[in-house]
Parts: structure tokens; C-alpha cells; sequence
């Protein structure tokens, strides 16, 4: 008998059907989001983030760059911004008020990742993540910034994390949570272990394990099992996913949930 805390999710019969009916039918009211992400080597995540937030139904589109980037990304990218970068070409300290502006303007953000190492970008994420009060959501190598400095962030409201099975080892050991999650754990003890880990934290968990995808919020762990197995999943399903909430803002678990059904990962 499965426990009354975990519900399962196939991949094409969604558990909130109502959720899907309910979505905005005018792009007006779809929601605004922001992409932040890239530096100078590396910006495909929010490329892909911005076509994904498109066909995941986002009203509006904005997407933050440094401004190193400017002169190779051009024009690849609608409704660009770009703000001050390091020498090294990731986002500097000049950038913090222009991304807290920009995030101000939106329904919800999403730090889709390549933002590379650079320890003035560490701070500016940590500032970032610490002064932004909506709706964010983190994945890939910016949520590796905000695990190394957990008390930042597993108490922070509104604040999805899509993450590794090996992420959520560290974030959960940076804690000092007291169970740990280990690869060859049985999914009846993954779901156990996420719901007590989720009882711990503000945050709602996103996380690939098993070939399903499990979100965990507030004690409750809704399982949806993947049609193919994959490793490239945590950009396209956090793009989907903070556009979902972000149109469903008072039913976040079932909202990310349902978000899942409605793409291919």
C-alpha cells in the first residue's frame, strides 16, 4: 500500500487535470518571466530556457546576460538584456541592481545555469537570491551556488530547486539532514526520505532518480515516471515548470506536477 503522503503520476494522464483547464487562454495574462543566466563561454542554458518558456505557454519573455556575451550572442535571443560582467565574463557585483530590477518586473524567475565559476558571481547570486522576494527557480550550475551556501536558501519561500540526484546529496549533507539519500536506495525509501527531507526546508524539490521525476513539498511527494530515460532534463523542466507555477501560484506542487505531463523529457 503506497503511503498516503505520495501520489504517482503517469507520464500522459496528469493528477490535476484542472490545472490544465485553468491555464490563461491570452497571452496578457500568462505571466512574465525572467531568465537570468550564461557567461562569455557558455550560455546555452538560457537559449534553451527562452525557446522552452515559449512553448510552455510564458506571456511575456526576458532574458539576462552578461554583457560580455553581447557581441556573440547578438541578436540569437528576443528581449535580451544584458548587465556588467566580470573580466572573466560572468556577471559582476555592478550587475546586482539591474538583475533585482528586472526580477521586480516579473512574475517569476528562473537562474537556468552556465553562469559559470567566478567568486564575484557567488556573491552577486547570494545577494540576489537573499534581497528577491518572488517566485525563483534554480537548476544546473546555479543551484550549485546556492547548495554550497544552504542557509541562504532552504528557508527561503517560494524558491524551486531542479536538481541532481547527486546535487541533492550535497544540499542535504550541507544541512546536516540525518538521512541520507544513496543511489541504490529503493524508491519506497527515496519518496520516504524526500518527504522528511521536505518537512525541513521551505523549498520545493525537483529531482530525477529512478527514471521518474519526484516533487517534494511541505510532506507531500508527487512521482512522475519518465516515457525514456534521460540526462538532459533540468533546464527544459525547470523552464516548464517555473511557467506553470507561475500561472497556478497558489497550487505550486500540483502546478510543477502537472507541468511534467505536458513535455517530453
Amino acid at each position: 500500500m503506497e503511503p498516503t503522503y505520495w501520489q504517482l503520476q503517469k507520464f500522459d494522464q496528469p493528477l490535476f487535470p484542472d490545472i490544465i483547464w485553468s491555464r490563461p487562454e491570452h497571452k496578457s495574462s500568462a505571466g512574465k518571466l525572467l531568465i537570468i543566466g550564461g557567461n562569455l563561454y557558455a550560455f546555452s542554458a538560457p537559449a534553451e530556457a527562452f525557446a522552452e518558456a515559449g512553448k510552455a505557454g510564458a506571456g511575456t519573455i526576458r532574458a539576462v546576460l552578461p554583457d560580455a556575451t553581447k557581441k556573440i550572442v547578438g541578436r540569437m535571443i528576443e528581449h535580451i538584456e544584458y548587465a556588467p560582467s566580470t573580466p572573466s565574463g560572468s556577471f559582476s557585483q555592478k550587475a546586482l541592481a539591474e538583475l533585482l530590477d528586472l526580477a521586480s518586473w516579473s512574475d517569476g524567475t528562473l537562474l537556468a545555469g552556465d553562469i559559470g565559476r567566478n567568486s564575484e558571481t557567488a556573491i552577486v547570486l547570494e545577494k540576489f537570491i537573499t534581497k528577491y522576494n518572488g517566485r525563483l527557480t534554480i537548476t544546473k550550475d546555479a543551484a550549485n551556488y546556492a547548495i554550497s551556501v544552504p542557509e541562504i536558501i532552504h528557508q527561503r519561500e517560494q524558491t524551486l530547486l531542479v536538481i541532481s540526484f547527486a546535487q541533492l546529496q550535497q544540499f542535504t549533507a550541507n544541512l546536516k539532514f540525518d538521512k541520507p539519500f544513496t543511489f541504490d536506495m529503493t524508491l519506497l525509501k527515496l519518496v520516504e526520505t524526500l518527504r522528511e527531507f521536505s518537512l525541513t526546508t521551505k523549498n520545493i524539490i525537483m529531482v530525477k532518480h529512478l527514471n521518474q521525476i519526484h516533487c517534494a513539498y511541505n510532506g507531500q511527494v508527487i512521482s512522475t515516471k519518465l516515457s525514456y530515460d534521460t540526462d538532459i532534463w533540468r533546464v527544459k523542466t525547470a523552464t516548464h515548470a517555473s511557467v506553470w507555477w507561475m500561472q497556478n501560484p497558489t497550487k505550486p506542487l500540483q502546478a510543477i506536477a502537472t507541468s511534467l505531463v505536458k513535455i517530453k523529457i
